[in-house]
This record gives C-alpha cells, sequence and structure tokens, in this order.
C-alpha cells in the first residue's frame, strides 16, 4: 500500500466528514472520512481541527480492505 499524504491547512469548511456507523459514543478511537478533492480525506474524530491525511482512491481501497482483514487489529 502507498503512503498517503498530509493535506497542506485543513479541508474546506464544507466538507462533509462521516463517522462509521460503528463507532459508539464512548469509543475514543474513531476516525472520520470525507471526500477532498479527487482523495479521500482521514481524521482524527476527537481533534477535528487538527491534521487531515489525503488518501488517492486506490490507496484508500486498499487500506479499507487491509482493514477488513483484521491487519491493524480485532
Amino acid at each position: 500500500m502507498r503512503r498517503g499524504r498530509p493535506l497542506a491547512g485543513h479541508a474546506s469548511p464544507r466538507t462533509v466528514w462521516r463517522k462509521s456507523s460503528y463507532s459508539q459514543p464512548t469509543q475514543s478511537d474513531c476516525v472520520e472520512v470525507a471526500r477532498v478533492g479527487a482523495a479521500n480525506g482521514v481524521r482524527d474524530s476527537k481533534d477535528p481541527e487538527g491534521g487531515v491525511l489525503r488518501l488517492d482512491r486506490q490507496t484508500f481501497s486498499g487500506l479499507l480492505d487491509e482493514i477488513k482483514r483484521g491487519k491493524y487489529g480485532p
């Protein structure tokens, strides 16, 4: 899997961020995703003003496949 690259600055204030439907209000390890131009943005839901990782479609798809296969945890 190729590495994503950080966005310069922040995503647009109009960017619509989504959190997984599996996330629970008591969980502290959630990320949010959004379409950021032609890429996908990923950010920490606890720090929405923090950094955003931008991944092209192929890299984002590969990351999701790895997550579904359990590469990064249960």
